[in-house]
Parts: structure tokens; C-alpha cells; sequence
């Protein structure tokens, strides 16, 4: 290009198809140091976490799918074969009265299974340093030269002694009623039991809804059971026994399951009801934690004295907030 009195010239700058070197490395750190990270995905224990550390269930959850299957199966069977005959020649509650106790007995599940059932939280290393020092230093408040034994505390609840277990695993001194769990690694506030059916520890947290679970649960196979020989029974009045059967077949698939799961179910409900009456648990009752030992007098220190007051303890108010913050950020 040209003008009066100057000139200039546009520099041709030559053009590559090579591709410009990038240093993947570098590209790598830099996503490592934006990524974060929740606590869910670093959880210590054995555990799945679902919907972002909302849900969180044990790592062996496959007979929980078997519950699940087996429920709906039945119910749905119950709804397809008989509710149908029923709702026509008895009364069309029958088939309503079936949708509320299985929604309700799913949502127990439900809520026993993907909670927190009361998982207390791990020391940290400065913790647990810090607890190491201490259980190595000698108890000079006790009378004479007694020492409680290694990696053991004592309390005193209602002038019961109670023994506080050292975890070597939490690197925590247990609270009173907690117990680890060896499947889901965790130490759990009253821990009652693992329960593989649910897929999930019953704990603090969960007690009550495992316990509703399997009460309503008991309640719908008695109801399923008791629907199924009365539409066989009134289909057999029209006809005989046998052409009701090949009218209905999966009423008798319906009428072998609950037949069968009824009677461990119940006795596990008044089992449970037994232990919620007396205020304790399924390790502290196998483990005879309250019976008198060696000519001791024992007694639970946790119950109120009352059958009232202990069912309202264990089954009723508020549940307590998890100690776990699945879903808060790792500080780096």
C-alpha cells in the first residue's frame, strides 16, 4: 500500500499447520486444583453413596434388592389376580387398603436403608495422636494405685459403671451403646444390628423406621394372606376348589410367600417390640450387657421404668442430626 510521501508494507506472517505443543501435564495440575472434592467420596468406610452422598447404604446390598423384588412382586401379583375379583364381590376398600400399607411399608424401607443410621465420625490424625498420649497416662484420680485397663475408659449412668471401648479402627473412644460394625467399618451410636435384608446398619438414627418397617411389613402379609383365601374361597363356592386355582394361579404363589415370611417376620416385630419396651438393643441383648453377672447386681441404666415412656423414648420425637457432613467440600 501506497501514499503521497510514505509508504509501509503489511508483514507477511507465514502460516503452519503443525500443532501448537501444549503441555498435557500442566493442563492436568491445573484441573486437579479446580476439581473439588466432597467428603462422601473419601468416606473411610464400606459404604455407598447415591444422588451426590444423599443416600448412603452398605456395600453388600444385594439382598436388599431381593426385599425390594419380593415386596413388589407379591403386591403387584396381589393387585393384578385378586384385588381385581375383590373390589368387585367384596368391597372396593380391599384394593385401597392394600396401596397404603405397601406405600408405607416402602417408604419405612426406604428410609431405613438409604439413611445414616448414626455413623460416628473418625478421628482425625491430630485426634488421635492427641488420644494416644492420653491413654497412656496413668489415672491419678482413682483411689490407691487402681488403673483401668489399656485403651478402656469408665463412665458412671445412674451409678452404673459402663466400660467406653477403644476403636483401634476410628481412633475414638466409643460412646456408651455404640458398637463397630465390621461389614460397614463404622462405628455406629446405638447400634442395634447389620441387617443385610434392608441393606443398611440399624442405629440411632434408623431404629424406629426399621422397627415400623417391619411391622407394617408383618400387617401386609397377614392382610395379602387372608385376601388370597377369601377370593379362592368365593371363587371355589361358584365352581370348585381346582378351577379357582386355574382361574388364579399367582394367588397361590402369593399365599406360599407370605405363608412362609409371615412367621419370621412377626416373631422378629414382637422381638423387636420386646426390645423397645425394655429400652435396649439386639448387642446389648445378645451380649446379656444388662443380666447380672458373678452374683452382681445389673441393671439398664437406660431404661425409664416404664413400658410407655420407653416406647416413646425409642420410637417417638425428633430424629438426631447426622454427625456426618457427606456432603461438604475436602479442604485441601
Amino acid at each position: 500500500m501506497s501514499g503521497r510521501g510514505n509508504s509501509y508494507s503489511v508483514p507477511v506472517v507465514p502460516v503452519t499447520t503443525d500443532p501448537i505443543p501444549v503441555r498435557i501435564e500442566s493442563l492436568k495440575n491445573k484441573s486437579n486444583m479446580t476439581k473439588t472434592v466432597r467428603k462422601y467420596e473419601v468416606f473411610p468406610g464400606k459404604n455407598k453413596f447415591y444422588c451426590n452422598g444423599r443416600i448412603m447404604m452398605a456395600k453388600q446390598s444385594g439382598i436388599f434388592y431381593l426385599t425390594c423384588s419380593l415386596i413388589v412382586v407379591t403386591t403387584g401379583l396381589f393387585f393384578g389376580f385378586d384385588c381385581v375379583y375383590l373390589a368387585v364381590h367384596v368391597t372396593p376398600a380391599i384394593p385401597a387398603i392394600g396401596a397404603v400399607l405397601f406405600i408405607f411399608v416402602m417408604s419405612t424401607l426406604f428410609r431405613t436403608s438409604f439413611s445414616d443410621p448414626g455413623v460416628i465420625p473418625r478421628s482425625t490424625p491430630d485426634e488421635a495422636a492427641e488420644i494416644e498420649k492420653q491413654v497412656e497416662v496413668p489415672n491419678t484420680n482413682s483411689p490407691g494405685t487402681y488403673r483401668p485397663p489399656p485403651r478402656t475408659r469408665e463412665v458412671v449412668v445412674k451409678g452404673q459403671v459402663i466400660k467406653l471401648k477403644y476403636c483401634f479402627t476410628c481412633k475414638i473412644f466409643r460412646p456408651p451403646r455404640a458398637s463397630h460394625c465390621s461389614l460397614c467399618d463404622n462405628c455406629v451410636e446405638r447400634f442395634d444390628h447389620h441387617c443385610p435384608w434392608v441393606g443398611n446398619c440399624v442405629g440411632k438414627r434408623n431404629y424406629r423406621y426399621f422397627y415400623l418397617f417391619i411391622l407394617s411389613l408383618s400387617v401386609l402379609c397377614i392382610y395379602i394372606f387372608a385376601c388370597v383365601l377369601t377370593h379362592l374361597i368365593l371363587r371355589a363356592q361358584q365352581d370348585n376348589f381346582l378351577n379357582a386355582l386355574k382361574s388364579s394361579p399367582a394367588s397361590i404363589v402369593e399365599a406360599v410367600i407370605c405363608f412362609f415370611s409371615v412367621w419370621s417376620i412377626i416373631g422378629l416385630a414382637g422381638f423387636h417390640t420386646y426390645l423397645a419396651t425394655s429400652e435396649q438393643t439386639t448387642n446389648e441383648d445378645i451380649k446379656g450387657s444388662f443380666t447380672s453377672k458373678r452374683g452382681q447386681d445389673n441393671f439398664n441404666p437406660y431404661s425409664k421404668g416404664s413400658i410407655i415412656k420407653n416406647c416413646m423414648t425409642v420410637l417417638c420425637g425428633p430424629t438426631v442430626p447426622s454427625l456426618l457432613d457427606r456432603r461438604g467440600y475436602v479442604v485441601p
